[in-house]
């Protein structure tokens, strides 16, 4: 009797350590978002970013909310440059906007993007309406003329959790 309890007991706790290993994996919701309209397709990593349609007058838009507890924002643009513009140009421009412009601004180091699309990532906070706010945007070439920007906007708190779920968005971003 003793010899086939030992081998049930290993086999629940073994099969209880999996299950405890391979519980996010088997629990996260991953689901493709396409854009037909800017012409990309990203991946969102967990049922908790929701798809948000904005209406425009040109276009319709469409951002990202993650809601979990507090919230943070996606919003994606296509900006057009000149074949002679880099990353690091777009991101010295924004850092001397903000620095001009934002209460309590305060950069963290720009870091490289390696994904589908190459490009640079460029974070900072600052205060708004009296609150910290953190803002995390993914510079990220198509071509010499095209970079697409992805801009997560919420508490630094949060948006510091969320560190590998925003570039797990980047990395995933990629044209149709």
């Amino acid at each position: 009797m003793m010899h086939s309890f030992k081998p049930r007991i290993l086999l629940i706790s073994t099969t209880f350590i999996l299950a405890m290993l391979f519980a996010p994996a088997l629990m996260s919701q991953t689901r493709t978002h396409t854009a037909e309209n800017l012409n990309y397709v990203l991946v969102l990593p967990s049922a908790q970013w929701r798809t948000i349609k904005v209406p425009g007058l040109a276009n319709d838009s469409t951002q990202f909310r993650y809601d979990n507890g507090g919230t943070v924002n996606l919003r994606i643009r296509r900006q057009l440059v000149n074949a002679d513009v880099t990353v690091a140009d777009l991101i010295e421009r924004q850092q001397t906007l903000h620095r001009s412009s934002l209460r309590g601004y305060v950069k963290e180091k720009v870091e490289p993007v390696a994904g589908r699309l190459n490009g640079a990532k460029y974070a900072y906070e600052y205060v708004k309406q009296g609150k910290p706010t953190a803002r995390v945007i993914y510079y990220l070439e198509a071509n010499n003329r095209v970079v697409y920007r992805l801009e997560f906007a919420g508490s630094p708190d949060l948006l510091g959790n969320l560190s590998e779920q925003t570039d797990f968005i980047a990395r995933s971003f990629r044209l149709k």
